[in-house]
């Protein structure tokens, strides 16, 4: 079934704008590149209309966070509801402080999103659940596991129903649900948390699959998830002895170009509840 959404989004080559963090800008646009779609990279309020008119899709990744690019955000936002183009939200250290945490559900409230996705600990900030914070990236002690997820389903269900939007938690098992119907997917490898900007680069590569397929949001979101994990135990397998996680990330975006739909079908592990 997957394989499809792959081949559409290198048929069209969707045009994706990003706002996304100074820290991993440079790899979410070779991403974007390496799986067949073209990136905008703009942080200026006064444009934000005309770029998001132009675009495809629009990812919002809080990383970063700035009197500008705050601008920007809420800007490009509206340009997108405005418009009904795809949209996808990356509330990135969402609970590490109140900004964060407040500028992830002014955004949210927009209700222009059509995938809000992020880690287990900033999704239960932004649902108002106990977390624990470990600066931008997931505690330890908060994963998504066979005993909670029925409880996880229901508490993000609710929110994706509320904002009309798919929630993406992304972990070692991640889940999806438009609050109807839910995606668990079991794709990736643990060396892709050694690699600043995994996420990120999901982030705007859900915005491209969101693109090519908008008609389809929860199955291109999990072809995106699927895609990249299938990216990453590709890129793992290929390392030599003495490399490291800066072999990893550039084996990964390789992975990324190299892919096909065959080999995205064949490796794909998701279930459907």
């Amino acid at each position: 079934m997957l394989g499809k959404y792959l081949n559409v989004l290198r048929k069209k080559n969707p045009l994706v704008h990003c706002i996304t963090n100074y820290v991993t800008v440079n790899d979410c646009a070779n991403i974007l590149l390496a799986a067949g779609a073209s990136p905008t990279m703009a942080d200026t309020p006064e444009e934000m209309e005309e770029i998001v008119s132009l675009a495809d899709a629009l990812s919002v990744n809080i990383g970063t966070l700035s009197e500008q690019t705050l601008a920007a955000m809420h800007r490009a936002v509206h340009q997108a509801g405005k418009l009904e183009k795809p949209a996808v939200l990356d509330p990135v250290g969402a609970g590490a402080s109140a900004l964060r945490t407040r500028t992830a559900r002014e955004l949210m409230d927009m209700n222009a999103f059509t995938l809000v996705r992020g880690n287990i600990s900033e999704m239960k900030a932004l649902a108002g659940l106990a977390f624990r914070s470990h600066g931008v990236d997931a505690s330890a002690e908060d994963s998504v596991t066979a005993d909670n997820f029925p409880e996880m389903l229901k508490v993000f269900g609710k929110i994706a129903a509320k904002h009309h939007c798919i929630v993406q938690i992304s972990g070692a098992i991640s889940l999806l649900t438009d609050g109807h119907r839910a995606f668990v997917v079991r794709n990736g490898h643990p060396i892709m948390a050694k690699v600043t900007g995994t996420g990120c680069m999901l982030t705007v590569l859900s915005a491209a699959f969101l693109a090519a397929f908008p008609e389809e949001p929860l199955e291109a979101s999990v072809a995106a998830l699927c895609t990249m994990g299938i990216c990453g135990e590709i890129a793992f397998s290929r390392m030599l002895p003495g490399e490291g996680n800066a072999s990893f990330r550039v084996r990964l975006i390789d992975a990324m170009y190299n892919l096909d739909s065959e080999t995205l079908e064949r490796m794909a592990k998701y279930e459907t509840f």
